[in-house]
Formats: C-alpha cells, sequence, structure tokens
C-alpha cells in the first residue's frame, strides 16, 4: 500500500495579500501543487531505491522478507516482513539503525540528495512505539505525582521521537532532550 499523503501547508509569509494581485497567488498555488507532486514522486523514488538496495542485502545475507515501499507523513519507507529476521533487527535496534543509515547513503549515492528514509524490519518500530508510548506515559504520571523532572535512559532519535510524541500531547508536561549522541536522553518535567 502506498500512502502518498501530504500535510496541509499553511500559506507562506510572503504571499501577496492585496485582491489586485489575486493572480500571483493562484499562479504561487499552482506552483506550490506541482512542487508538492514533485516531491512526492521523489520520495516514492527514494524508497523504491531503498527497496532495491535492502534486496540485494537480503539476497547477499540469505534471507527471506517481502519488502513494502512507501510514503507516509511526507517521508520515504521501507518495511520488510517475513521470518528470521531478528538478527538484522539487533539489540535494541541497533543493526536496523545502521542498515538505515546504510540504506540512507545508498539513496545518496543514487540521487545526491540526503534522505529521511525509515527502514523496519519485522515489525520493529511499530511494537518499540507501543513500547516507547507506555514509557512516556510512565514519565509522565511520575512527574505529575511528585512534581520532579524525569530523566529517561539514552535513547535513539526515533525513539526520543516516539516519547516526545506522547509527553506534548498531554497537557501539563513538556519535554526536551539532552546529552550529546549516543547519550542523548529525554527529561520529562512539568510544564512552565
Amino acid at each position: 500500500m502506498t500512502d502518498t499523503s501530504t500535510p496541509d501547508s499553511s500559506v507562506s509569509a510572503d504571499a501577496p495579500s492585496s485582491e489586485a494581485s489575486a493572480p500571483d497567488e493562484t499562479t504561487a498555488e499552482e506552483t506550490k501543487k506541482s512542487e508538492t507532486v514533485t516531491s512526492e514522486s521523489d520520495l516514492f523514488r527514494q524508497s523504491e531505491i531503498a527497496a532495491d538496495y535492502v534486496e540485494g542485502l537480503l539476497d547477499i545475507l540469505d534471507y527471506d522478507g517481502d519488502i513494502d515501499e512507501l510514503v507516509s507523513a511526507g517521508r520515504p519507507m521501507v518495511e520488510v516482513v517475513g521470518g528470521r529476521l531478528q538478527p538484522l533487527v539487533g539489540q535494541r535496534g541497533a543493526t536496523l539503525e545502521a542498515l538505515q543509515e546504510l540504506t540512507r547513503l545508498a539513496i545518496f549515492r543514487a540521487t545526491g540528495s540526503p534522505s529521511r528514509l525509515l527502514l523496519d524490519i519485522g515489525g520493529y518500530r511499530a511494537s518499540r512505539r507501543k513500547e516507547l508510548a507506555a514509557v512516556a506515559r510512565n514519565a509522565v504520571e511520575k512527574v505529575k505525582e511528585h512534581g520532579d523532572p524525569v530523566r529517561l535512559e539514552p535513547m535513539s532519535a526515533f525513539e526520543r521521537k516516539c516519547v516526545h510524541d506522547v509527553v506534548n500531547a498531554i497537557p501539563g508536561v513538556q519535554s526536551e532532550s539532552e546529552g550529546v549522541e549516543p547519550n542523548r536522553r529525554i527529561v520529562v518535567q512539568a510544564a512552565d
């Protein structure tokens, strides 16, 4: 399944605001729409390049897996599903993160542009999101109960984003990242 939807973008601050310039606004809007279509096709192209690269890796390693390429939330994605894929995820997703970086490099080599590709293997990211949502809710409960900030264990950028998304959706608390990779962590605290 391919999701090529993009979030609605607001009108740019430098767009003309007078009624006399209405034709310019229409032209700018049409240009923005064509750029969006190009962007979506570029994103899908990135997911295709990534899928080909991952398929080559699976062949070399003699692993079987079905590969889905898609665009979701404005970013290219590749999902690999099948049995016997745990070694490609590694402990706490470390191997998956490394494979994702290699795949992003393959995209860069083919296109000359950096990519925000998200690679998932064996549904690891979906299950990890659920675990991290529970961790985030637990931290929020502690902050609300005791009032003291809660520092979570170091996490990857993907994991931190999952936690930030959950915390930021709850009123009365906020989260921020601190530290330097690979020891960057989230601090959950009462909102100011």
